[in-house]
């Protein structure tokens, strides 16, 4: 019998991933977004390049150290996103909205004039569809730990 219970447990887990994750989430006004985090050098640098599909609900939120000016472009990336920077007190400060792919070796840059501490990739049309706009707050729910995003 035992065995029988280990092989099921076994196909579930590999099928299904096991116990339901939690995951982090980017609210702004009466809208969530699950959230894939970008803390690390390696993870911010790779953002969502080569990701052919992000769901209505999903997106990256960006962590970075300081609150500047972040530059972002879009190169190897295949989505066309909103782009939303975020200062230290969870305003939106500034929005890049329908940044598209770039398919060229140079890519331009897309330069805030703001300063931010997060910066959060939604699909394009997003800001318009939901109607988020700048001074809008966001409320972050992290979970897990920043050192292994």
């Amino acid at each position: 019998m035992w065995p029988r219970i280990l092989i099921i447990a076994v196909v579930c887990i590999c099928f299904f991933g096991g116990a339901p994750r939690k995951q982090s989430r980017v609210c702004i006004k009466d809208n969530c977004f699950y959230v894939e985090l970008a803390a690390t050098p390696f993870k911010r640098a790779w953002g969502l390049m080569f990701k052919k599909y992000l769901a209505h609900n999903e997106g990256m939120l960006f962590l970075f150290e300081e609150e500047k000016k972040h530059n972002f472009w879009m190169k190897n990336t295949f989505i066309p996103l909103d782009i939303f920077w975020i200062d230290k007190d969870r305003k939106i400060v500034f929005i890049k909205k329908k940044a598209q792919p770039c398919k060229k070796d140079l890519c331009p840059v897309i330069s805030p004039d703001r300063e931010a501490i997060y910066v959060l990739e939604l699909n394009a049309g997003v800001s318009d569809g939901l109607g988020l706009d700048i001074g809008d707050t966001a409320i972050f729910h992290i979970t897990g730990s920043l050192e292994t995003e």
